[in-house]
């Protein structure tokens, strides 16, 4: 398994071969990475989806959440230090009937109705596993043999894109571990493993590269400095444009005491609980397996159909 070091992630191409795709795909909805998705492009999903979900482990919990979380979660968790350019907030005009008539008139004679607005507590989820942390916490100490929890949910992150493997608004499925460092290291490895095993069965192309999120700023910098020198996140990509860098479409992040400290999730010894994740970008994977298979699903591998139940 090649795992060179990632430093930098590649832009994609201003002119993009994915965009012959686009028809097959999506439907445009006024806005870069916003897309209505056809109903190939959603069988494959949830083929994906059944997918992963056979692959989970015994005595793994299941939660689905909702696009949106609480705001105060969100500052807690440390987004606004780490990646506040990525954060969606949730906004609404509040307020006396008048004031709100007053807003939406606005807009009826031309001006802007946004400036009534209030922000709300609530923001947009920008990652499945975030909610889980504090549901966990809330159950007093965490037993002896940890959890693992199944979790999913359409997630956001406001990056603008016109490439089909960049959306704003797309789905996450993730796995998690909570327990002791050394269970948490054994999850990891494990689902290094049983990831690539499942991307060998898609037909997927791809390599296991170590990386770094895209922490904001200068301090952001010497962050994933420490993320790359502890090794605590590898991606799977996948090349979707030929011999250009591949897309990022699993990863496998060692989080260490983060959470733990942060919901104060505790071991029964009282030590600050271990956490980490697999992450399965759900669009990204179903825009790589048309880039790499073709536009029509008849057409593909057989083994690949056989996998997907296509």
């Amino acid at each position: 398994m090649n795992m060179p070091v990632l430093n930098v992630p590649a832009a994609p191409p201003a002119t993009d071969p994915l965009d012959s795709l686009f028809d097959t795909l999506f439907r445009p909805m006024n806005a870069q990475g916003v897309y209505a998705r056809t109903g190939a492009y959603e069988s494959v999903v949830e083929a994906l989806a059944a997918l992963i979900s056979s692959r989970r482990e015994e005595a793994t919990e299941v939660f689905r959440f909702p696009p949106v979380m609480s705001r105060a979660h969100l500052e807690r968790h440390g987004y606004l230090k780490s990646f506040p350019n990525l954060l969606g907030c949730v906004s609404c005009l509040e307020g006396s009937e008048a004031e709100i008539r007053a807003a939406a008139d606005r807009h009826l004679a031309g001006g802007d109705w946004t400036t009534g607005l209030e922000t709300a507590d609530l923001v947009l989820t920008p990652a499945a596993c975030y909610p889980v942390y504090p549901i966990a916490a809330a159950r007093g100490a965490v037993p002896r043999s940890g959890y693992r929890f199944d979790v999913a949910c359409d997630c956001f992150r406001r990056e603008p894109s016109p490439h089909l493997d960049r959306l704003q608004s797309f789905r996450m499925r993730e796995y998690v571990r909570v327990g002791t460092p050394e269970q948490v290291a054994a999850f990891r490895e494990s689902w290094i493993a049983r990831a690539t095993a499942l991307a060998d069965d898609l037909g997927l192309p791809y390599t296991v590269e170590q990386a770094s999120d895209p922490f904001f700023g200068r301090l952001g910098q010497i962050m994933a400095f420490s993320q790359l020198e502890q090794s605590l996140k590898f991606e799977l990509l996948i090349p979707l444009r030929g011999a250009a860098a591949g897309t990022a479409c699993m990863s496998f992040n060692y989080h260490r005491e983060h959470f733990g400290t942060t919901w104060d999730l505790r071991l029964e010894d009282g030590e600050p609980a271990h956490t980490g994740c697999v992450a399965f970008g759900m669009d990204r994977l179903a825009v790589a397996l048309f880039a790499t298979h073709g536009a029509h699903i008849a057409d593909w591998p057989a083994p690949v159909r056989a996998a997907l139940k296509l």
